[in-house]
């Protein structure tokens, strides 16, 4: 087994921060710093800054209605950052992230193959938010929105804009630029007063009040992944 999907099935991390932590020698295997190619084999030893890695946890999969200022990171030195506002049992870390200035559903799980297969543009997962501005909505500022905007040198993916009310709209994404509805209105001179999203694939933000989190269901899981079994959920304490 590579080294990242070991860490990943220990619900430490994802791959791809496992690979980070391996580059930075964080890892060490049978006493060797590890490299990006080590495979483990049952009787290793493998380490993560100094402690021993035991067996592989059971997965923890969790919806959280992010409040306004918790930062989805999960380095514990980062002020309101995500882990410590959850409060977990498990080491649980955010599938893909939803900025400090915006509020709502947020998936977090400690499973980082789960997160691997969520986060690859070509499975297209749809985001859906509910987007407050500075000013009236109009037609032609829905129309350019849906075609694709040009920011941080590429285009967005054509996507579903549909206007709610006067000054709120309501847009489903496909892939998840950095500020990537914020920069989108900008383009257009319209600035965000406030931004939620309100659901992540086929899980809804509707009924989780504000800062609470819950386990998924089993029905859930298994719509997220269709190919894998549903998972059983972990306890909230």
């Amino acid at each position: 087994m590579r080294i990242n999907k070991f860490l990943s099935e220990r619900g430490l991390c994802s791959r791809r921060e496992a690979d980070a932590w391996i580059e930075a020698g964080r890892i060490l295997v049978n006493g060797q710093v590890a490299t990006l190619g080590t495979r483990i084999t049952p009787t290793d030893r493998v380490c993560v800054d100094g402690e021993e890695v035991g067996a592989p946890t059971r997965h923890v999969y969790i919806a959280l209605h992010k409040p306004i200022g918790v930062e989805c990171t999960t380095n514990r030195s980062v002020q309101h950052n995500i882990v410590d506002f959850v409060a977990h049992r498990e080491r649980v870390f955010p599938i893909g992230r939803l900025d400090k200035d915006s509020e709502g559903l947020i998936l977090l799980t400690n499973d980082g193959d789960i997160v691997n297969l969520l986060l690859r543009r070509e499975h297209q997962h749809e985001k859906e938010y509910l987007v407050t501005v500075d000013r009236p909505v109009t037609d032609d500022f829905m129309h350019e929105m849906s075609q694709g905007v040009t920011i941080l040198e590429t285009v967005t993916a054509p996507c579903v804009c549909t206007r709610v009310s006067k000054n709120v709209f309501r847009i489903v994404l496909t892939q998840g630029l950095n500020r990537q509805i914020r920069r989108m209105c900008d383009v257009f001179g319209y600035t965000v007063r406030r931004l939620v999203r309100v659901r992540f694939c086929n899980i809804m933000l509707e009924g989780l009040e504000h800062g609470r989190w819950r386990n998924l269901t089993p029905q859930e899981i298994a719509g997220l992944i269709p190919e894998q079994p549903a998972a059983e959920s972990v306890q909230e304490i």
